[in-house]
């Protein structure tokens, strides 16, 4: 019988290090598999990969492919990976969020790509969240050249409420208003940030808005440097969930976290989260907490110029 969770539920993250090498999609599914078993064997229920884990095939990328035209050769590739990681979710019978990826937008090249994530469930479902709030860097119009996705997907799964903010989405305080009022159990932040200040940004934004929504939020990040990038030639992140600052979840707001580096050894870490209490952040969340934003009964306020 499936397990609702309702009350704790296991989260597994994967810091992905995009510097080991990858032959072809079939080896970077077989790579997933063999971290989604471990995972699953320690009890996992979701499993989530960083933004743009998709760097990592850089590595097979045909010669002479031309910089400007990487993520357009990543759009090509992305729909590639829809059985092996639905199958992966299947057999494993946990959420797969298999990081972030271009796609072509309307399956069609012409029209640009955007940067999006997927969501695989054990039931052969896939949701399909884009990223809103896109970099300087992603609207770059001689390489990336990014289109802004457009709608913030709700996914209800095993008793839970979950959405997925990619990276810079996490630090919209615009979006954490939209999402107050749809009883959020988990926010899913896959990330890529190149430097220390861009991982202090989200990850200190994720923790913000645990607080602000009263619920968990998961945050991973990409670390090492792909091998023939031309793009990111540093990544600095990890993994961490964020739960609210109440004294009944242990004061801090810090449930889990690895420490940050730039991935210079192994595959990356994975931090399993155990037990994270969602039944008692609900439970706070409907009028237990000591002091929650959400509460706030205030709907106008009068701004005057001093």
């Amino acid at each position: 019988m499936t397990r609702l969770l309702t009350d704790t539920v296991n989260i597994a993250l994967w810091a992905t290090n995009l510097g080991v090498a990858i032959s072809s999609i079939d080896d970077w599914i077989a790579h997933i598999d063999r971290k989604m078993k471990k995972a699953r064997a320690d009890g996992a229920d979701i499993f989530v990969m960083p933004e743009y884990a998709s760097e990592q095939w850089m590595a097979f990328k045909p010669q002479g492919l031309r910089p400007q035209d990487e993520i357009s050769w990543m759009a090509e590739m992305a729909p590639t990976v829809i059985d092996g990681a639905s199958n992966l979710a299947t057999r494993h019978d946990m959420m797969l969020v298999a990081g972030s990826m271009p796609w072509h937008i309307g399956d069609d090249p012409r029209r640009g790509q955007t940067n999006r994530a997927l969501a695989f469930l054990p039931d052969g479902k896939i949701i399909m969240q884009d990223k809103l709030s896109l970099t300087p860097g992603e609207q770059e119009p001689d390489n990336w050249n990014l289109t802004p996705g457009k709608k913030l997907s709700i996914i209800e799964w095993r008793g839970l409420r979950i959405a997925i903010l990619i990276c810079l989405d996490i630090e919209m305080p615009a979006l954490s208003c939209l999402l107050a009022r749809q009883n959020i159990d988990l926010v899913l932040v896959p990330s890529m940030t190149s430097k220390p200040s861009g991982y202090h940004r989200v990850f200190g934004c994720a923790k913000a808005r645990a607080v602000e929504l009263m619920c968990t939020i998961a945050a991973c990040g990409t670390t090492g440097a792909a091998i023939n990038t031309t793009q990111n030639p540093t990544n600095y992140s990890g993994c961490a969930v964020y739960i609210p600052c109440e004294a009944e979840l242990g004061h801090t707001g810090i449930f889990a976290m690895t420490t940050p580096d730039g991935g210079d050894d192994g595959d990356g870490p994975v931090l399993l989260a155990h037990d994270v209490p969602i039944g008692t952040i609900r439970r706070l969340r409907a009028g237990g907490a000591e002091v929650w934003p959400g509460n706030w009964s205030a709907r106008e306020i009068e701004v005057t110029q001093a």
